[in-house]
C-alpha cells in the first residue's frame, strides 16, 4: 500500500487522545459494607468485568476511528489491485511523446510509422479517465517551452490528428527532459511517459550534448512505456551537403557546386540520378553508384546565367524517405557591383580606374571616385568594394572597420606620397601586421624586387588561365615597396623574393582586406604595364564583393539572425519556402543590428523584405543525422537510462500487441480513501451504541 498524501499521516498522533482520555477517566470502585450475602458480592464482580470490557472496546473503536479518518485523508492506494466499485482509480499524469521527425515517414504494409503511432496514441486515450492529466510532446519541438497539461481527451485527440511530419530533427533526450519537467509539476500518483518512436541511434542525443541526471524528476513512481515502430529494411539515400566552389560570382562565367550524397541503406545503389537546379531550372545532372553506407562527392558545373538572389537546389531520386532528397543553397550575384575609390592624389588611381573600365565586359561595375576627405560623408554600405589609395586613414578607421564588420571588402594600397609612418598607422587601424621597413626608392629605374611565389589557387586567379595550361605570371619590376609579413594573421597571395608579401589578404569581422605593398603608379613599379594588372584588379573587385554566403545555411528549427542594417521600416515580411508570408514587427528593436527569427520548420529558401526591397535571404536544410535510420539497441537504451539515472520502470511494447493489458498491470491501481471513510463511519456508529449501553451499566 502507498499513500498519495503521506504528510497527513502525522495526524496519527491524534490516536493518543482516546488513550489519554481513557486513563484520565478510570473510576476507582468505592468499598461499601453489606451484609454478608455472598450473591451480592458475586453480582458486583460480574458487573465490573462487563464495564471494563466495554471500556477497552470503546478505546479500541475510538483509536480505529481516528486511524481510518487520518488514513482516508492520506489517500491510500494499492498497486495492481482493483476492488470494483468500492474504490476509485488513482489519478494519472501521462506525457505522450510522439516522434514526428521525418524518419518516421517510412511506409510499410500497415502505412507510415507516423500514422501508426498516431493511431496507437488515440487508442491509448481509452486507458484514461476524467481528471487524468495528459500532455502531448512532439520530438520535432526543439523550443524550450513546456506544454501545458489538459484533462480534455477530445482536445488532445484533436492535437494528435493535427500533428504532421516535420523537417525539424529533435532528439529523444530533449523530449524526455521536457516530459520529466512536466511530471515534476504534477501532484497525481500515477506518472507515466509514453514514447512512440523509431529510436534512431543518431538522434538519441545531439553530438557532444551533456546528459543530465534526472533521478529527482524521474523517480521510482514514474513508468515509461516505449513503443518501437521499426522492422522494415529502409532504403534511403540523402544529400548531406551542398556548397558552391567559386568565391567569385560573375554572370555568364562558369560556376561549380559540390554535393555530398550518402547511401544510408544496407544495399548498393546503382545509377542514382542527381540534378542541380538554378532558380527552378535544371542546369546540370550526374549519375552515380554507391555501395552500402558509402558517401560520395558529386561535382556540378554550369554557366551562371542569373544575377541577383539566386536559388540553388540539388535533388536525387525518390526513396523511402523523401525529406532528405533535396538540399538548398542561396547565393547573391550582383547585377552591378558598386565600387568607390578614395585617394588623396587623383593621379595615384589613374591605372586602377583604367583597369576597372577596361576589364568591364557587361557594364556590371559602377565606379565612383572621391577624395579621402569625403569619406565621412559617404554611406559605405552602398558599395560592394572600397579602394583606399594612399594617406593615413586614422581619422576614418571607425567607419571603415564598421564597414568591414558588416562583410565589406577593402583594397588597401599606398599612394605615391605615402611614407613609412603613415602606412604603419593605417595597417595598425586595420589590425594588420606591422610594416617592417621601406625598401627602394620611388622613381628609381633600378628594380629591387620581383615576384617569387604566387598562390594560383586563390579566387582572384580563378578562370584566368585555360584548363591544363601552365600557370605563370611575368613579374613586374618593383622599385619601391613596404616590407610586410603576414605573421599568421593573413595569407600570402603574391610574395616577393625576400619572402615578404606583395599582395596579401586579411579577415576583419565578416569582411576582408587585400593589401598591396606598392603603390599602383609607375614610380613604384611597372606593374600597371603588365598583363596581370587588369585581370588582378578586376577579379579582386568580385572577390571583395563576395560575402561568404555559405554561412547563411541553417538546419530546420534553428534560430536565424536577420540583419537590420539596411532596414528602414518598422516591419519585415518573411516569405517562407511554401510562399506563406510572416510579418515581424521591429519597432521595439531600436539600436539592434539583428532580429531573431525561429519559424524555420520548412526546408528551402526564405526571403526577407523591408517594404518592396529584398533585405536578406537564407537557406534552411534538413539535419543529415536524421537520415541515418540505424536503430538504437536495447543495451544502448539501457545505458542511456543509466546515464540519466532513471529510477522508475520502463516497459518495451509493440504496436501490434495487446499493450492495454500490460499498461493496466503495470499501473498503480486503486485509491482506498472512500473505503477508509466508510469503515471509520461504521466504527463511529458502533462506538456510539456501545457508549450508550455502557452508561446504563454505570447507573
Amino acid at each position: 500500500m502507498t499513500f498519495l498524501n503521506p504528510a497527513v499521516l502525522f495526524g496519527l498522533i491524534a490516536t493518543a487522545i482516546p488513550v489519554l482520555i481513557h486513563l484520565l477517566n478510570l473510576r476507582k470502585l468505592k468499598k461499601i459494607d453489606f451484609s454478608t450475602l455472598s450473591f451480592l458480592k458475586e453480582l458486583q464482580k460480574n458487573k465490573i468485568r462487563r464495564i471494563k470490557v466495554k471500556q477497552w472496546l470503546l478505546l479500541a473503536l475510538r483509536f480505529l476511528v481516528i486511524l481510518f479518518l487520518v488514513g482516508a485523508f492520506a489517500r491510500p492506494a494499492l498497486k495492481g489491485v482493483s476492488l470494483g466499485g468500492t474504490t476509485s482509480s488513482a489519478k494519472t499524469t501521462a506525457v505522450l511523446v510522439l516522434d514526428n521527425t521525418f524518419s518516421m515517414s517510412v511506409v510499410n504494409e500497415k502505412g507510415s510509422y507516423f500514422n501508426q503511432a498516431k493511431q496507437v496514441l488515440k487508442n491509448l486515450l481509452n486507458q484514461f479517465q476524467d481528471g487524468d492529466e495528459l500532455i502531448l510532446i512532439l520530438v520535432s519541438d526543439v523550443s524550450q517551452h513546456e506544454p501545458l497539461p489538459t484533462t480534455n481527451l477530445n482536445e488532445l485527440r484533436k492535437q494528435i490528428d493535427e500533428a504532421e511530419i516535420s523537417s525539424v530533427s529533435g532528439t529523444i533526450h530533449n523530449s524526455i527532459l521536457k516530459a520529466a519537467k512536466c511530471l515534476e509539476q504534477s501532484r497525481n500518483f500515477n506518472k507515466e511517459i509514453y514514447l512512440l518512436s523509431d529510436f534512431q541511434k543518431s538522434r538519441l542525443t545531439n553530438p557532444g550534448e551533456a546528459i543530465s541526471d534526472l533521478s529527482i524528476l524521474l523517480d521510482e513512481k514514474v513508468k515509461m512505456y516505449l513503443f518501437d515502430f521499426t522492422g522494415k529494411e529502409v532504403f534511403n539515400t540523402g544529400i548531406d551537403n551542398l556548397e558552391v566552389n567559386n568565391q567569385i560570382f560573375e554572370k555568364d562565367k562558369p560556376i561549380s557546386f559540390t554535393a555530398t550524397i550518402t547511401n544510408y541503406s544496407k544495399q548498393p545503389v546503382n545509377n542514382l540520378v542527381a540534378s542541380l537546379f538554378i532558380n527552378g531550372e535544371r542546369s546540370a545532372q550526374q549519375s552515380i553508384n554507391l555501395s552500402d553506407g558509402e558517401s560520395k562527392k558529386v561535382f556540378f558545373e554550369t554557366v551562371l546565367k542569373a544575377t541577383g538572389n539566386v536559388e540553388i537546389m540539388a535533388e536525387i531520386e525518390d526513396d523511402d524517405i523523401l525529406q532528405d532528397n533535396k538540399r538548398f543553397l542561396n547565393i547573391t550575384v550582383p547585377d552591378k557591383i558598386s565600387v568607390v575609390i578614395f585617394s588623396e592624389v587623383e593621379s595615384d588611381v589613374r591605372f586602377v580606374e583604367l583597369a576597372i573600365k577596361s576589364g568591364e565586359e557587361n557594364n556590371n561595375i559602377s565606379l565612383v571616385k572621391k577624395n579621402i576627405n569625403q569619406l565621412l560623408s559617404v554611406n559605405l554600405d552602398n558599395y560592394d568594394a572600397v579602394f583606399l589609395v594612399g594617406t593615413d586613414i586614422s581619422s576614418y578607421s571607425d567607419r571603415l572597420n564598421s564597414y568591414l564588420s558588416g562583410g565589406g571588402g577593402i583594397f588597401l594600397m599606398p599612394g605615391s606620397h605615402t611614407n613609412l609612418q603613415a602606412i604603419r598607422a593605417t595597417t595598425s587601424k586595420f589590425h594588420l601586421p606591422p610594416v617592417v621597413s621601406e625598401v627602394g626608392k620611388s622613381g628609381a629605374a633600378q628594380s629591387v624586387a620581383l615576384f617569387d611565389k604566387v598562390d594560383f589557387e586563390h579566387p582572384v586567379f580563378a578562370h584566368l588561365f585555360e584548363k591544363d595550361a601552365k600557370k605563370q605570371i611575368e613579374s613586374p619590376e618593383i622599385y619601391h615597396y613596404f616590407k610586410i609579413f603576414t605573421q599568421g594573421k593573413g595569407k600570402n597571395i603574391i610574395s616577393l623574393s625576400d619572402n615578404s608579401s606583395f599582395l596579401s589578404e586579411y579577415k576583419t569581422g565578416e569582411g576582408k582586406v587585400l593589401f598591396m605593398s606598392a603603390s599602383p603608379t609607375l614610380d613604384w613599379a611597372n606593374l600597371p604595364l603588365k598583363g596581370i594588372f587588369v585581370p588582378l584588379i578586376y577579379k579582386s573587385i568580385f572577390y571583395l564583393a563576395y560575402k561568404d554566403q555559405q554561412i547563411l545555411s541553417h538546419f530546420a528549427g534553428d534560430n536565424v539572425d536577420i540583419s537590420l542594417r539596411n532596414s528602414s521600416l518598422p516591419q519585415l515580411k518573411i516569405v517562407e519556402p511554401g510562399k506563406t508570408e510572416e510579418f515581424l514587427t521591429i519597432g521595439n528593436q531600436a539600436g539592434l543590428n539583428y532580429i531573431s527569427y525561429n519559424k524555420t520548420d520548412e526546408t528551402g529558401i526564405y526571403k526577407v523584405y523591408s517594404g518592396q526591397n529584398l533585405l536578406d535571404d537564407f537557406s534552411v536544410n534538413h539535419n543529415l543525422l536524421e537520415s541515418n535510420t540505424t536503430k538504437l539497441s536495447d543495451d544502448e537504451m539501457n545505458d542511456y537510462l543509466k546515464k540519466i539515472n532513471f529510477k522508475g520502470k520502463y516497459i518495451n511494447l509493440k504496436p501490434d500487441e495487446n499493450y492495454s493489458v500490460k499498461i493496466r498491470q503495470a499501473r498503480f491501481g486503486s485509491e482506498l480513501w472512500r473505503l477508509f471513510l466508510i469503515v471509520a463511519f461504521i466504527l463511529a456508529v458502533i462506538e456510539m451504541m456501545i457508549a450508550r449501553s455502557g452508561k446504563k451499566d454505570v447507573i
